[in-house]
């Protein structure tokens, strides 16, 4: 199975048996958004477009959309609207422009009406295109004897010249007829350098005469981010903050997940493994505290991060398995008559896998029960006891707990046979697993350092 493969398990895992918890987290989540489409009033946007007549390469068109967009525009637009309640710089944040297809710029203002922006568009528009014709020179303020006009005058006049000269020219090779075909010459180079400049002021003339493409459109909508997005957006943000959460706690977790390990930090060897029935979730917050009633409440009273139990195997395969467990008892301890069977507190499928050992070992050798804290690790003092065996669930405890446990065995001068490692299954109808279960006498009895 590949990486990717797990972590899709993981996440489904994950969105399975936390989904309540999910849930609240996601409400809460699109509570936020809510909350701060509160505090960020929503905003309209209009859209003003202004034609550009002729040839225009590309970094021509960006350099008119900065023009638009600067503060020697929109602080002209600022003036002409005349509103107290915004200042320039305000104004300067709200309004952009962009160069698009077909010489056209797109100039956008954002205000919190729908009436506002669409005035401002137009303005900035107006604005825009009265300062591009300033610099352009074909505005009130230019001059209008270098104009189109003045050049196309100039041109006529110098062919009218030209035309004379050469009726008057004598096209023979006397001195006289030389000096003036030199003068016809020239006066051609000035009709060239007269032809190109008044191109040139047509194109510019062409260039500056800026069309404003008609009244922006008054927006109906608010512009993103709008309340349901707002909304939105903060429920799946939570949720992925939770969903990585639960991935970091379970990249951070410790448990041991192996019976090897688990085999390894208590010292001793693995004598088998077993199947419980779970009749409910393992490892579920119990009593009546407010910590255990809020887990309930949320769905992270049980822990996800366990397989998934598998079915209750046939009773049969599954009292081979402790009748094994206790032929190979016998066989390590020869004369053995009593072993203590020793039991994490809080670990009801290791409880159980220790109850029904109970009652498969019978009088040889005489197992007895106790639940030892993990937290505060004390076992009863040896007195006919021939070692401590270990009965615990799988993913349960960490290697440093485990440790202690077995320090604490070996404090009170057992020494660990062996480990029994023991893992949750469903049960089955057809099954009643709980008929081969010890008396109560038998196997809970009180001992020093945990009770059972």
């Amino acid at each position: 199975m590949s990486d990717d493969t797990i972590r899709l398990v993981t996440i489904g895992r994950i969105l399975r048996r936390r989904r309540r918890f999910l849930l609240i987290i996601a409400v809460v989540g699109a509570l936020v958004g809510y909350g701060a489409s509160m505090l960020f009033p929503p905003r309209y946007t209009a859209t003003a477009s202004v034609l550009l007549p002729g040839q225009w390469e590309e970094r021509e068109l960006l350099t008119q959309s900065e023009i638009a967009a600067s503060s020697a525009v929109v602080d002209r637009a600022a003036d002409a609207l005349g509103w107290r309640d915004v200042n320039r710089s305000e104004l300067r944040n709200r309004v952009s422009a962009q160069a698009s297809d077909g010489n056209i710029i797109k100039i956008s203002a954002t205000a919190d009406r729908p009436a506002r922006a669409q005035q401002l568009s137009d303005q900035v528009a107006q604005q825009f295109v009265t300062f591009a014709a300033r610099i352009a020179g074909s505005g009130a303020d230019s001059d209008p004897t270098s104009g189109p006009e003045a050049l196309r005058k100039q041109v006529a006049e110098t062919n009218q010249r030209i035309s004379d000269l050469a009726k008057a020219a004598d096209p023979g090779q006397t001195v006289e007829s030389v000096q003036a075909r030199t003068e016809l010459e020239k006066l051609r180079t000035g009709l060239q350098e007269a032809m190109k400049k008044l191109d040139l002021a047509d194109q510019t003339a062409n260039k500056a005469g800026m069309v404003v493409m008609g009244p922006a459109a008054r927006p109906t909508a608010p512009a993103p981010p709008t309340t349901t997005q707002l909304v939105v957006a903060g429920a799946v943000l939570f949720l992925l903050l939770a969903v990585v959460g639960h991935l970091a706690a379970a990249r951070m977790n410790r448990r041991l997940r192996t019976p090897a390990e688990i085999a390894a930090a208590l010292g001793s060897t693995l004598l088998g493994t077993v199947d419980v029935p779970q009749e409910r979730p393992a490892h579920r917050a119990e009593g009546p505290g407010p910590r255990a009633r809020v887990g309930r409440l949320l769905g992270v009273d049980t822990r996800w991060d366990i397989p998934i139990p598998r079915t209750w195997a046939a009773e049969a395969e599954q009292r081979i398995r402790y009748q094994r467990i206790c032929a190979h008892l016998r066989e390590q301890l020869p004369g053995a008559e009593r072993l203590l069977v020793v039991v994490p507190g809080g670990d009801d499928i290791g409880r159980g896998a220790a109850e029904r050992l109970v009652a498969e070992a019978g009088s040889t050798p005489r197992l007895r029960t106790v639940r030892v804290p993990v937290s505060q690790p004390m076992v009863p003092d040896r007195v006919t006891e021939s070692g401590a065996l270990v009965v615990l669930s799988v993913g349960s405890r960490t290697a440093e707990e485990l440790a202690d446990l077995a320090g604490a065995c070996a404090d009170g001068g057992h020494v660990v046979v062996g480990v029994v490692v023991a893992g949750p299954v469903r049960p089955s109808s057809a099954v009643q697993p709980s008929e081969h279960r010890a008396p109560e006498l038998a196997v809970h009895q009180h001992a020093a350092g945990g009770s059972a």
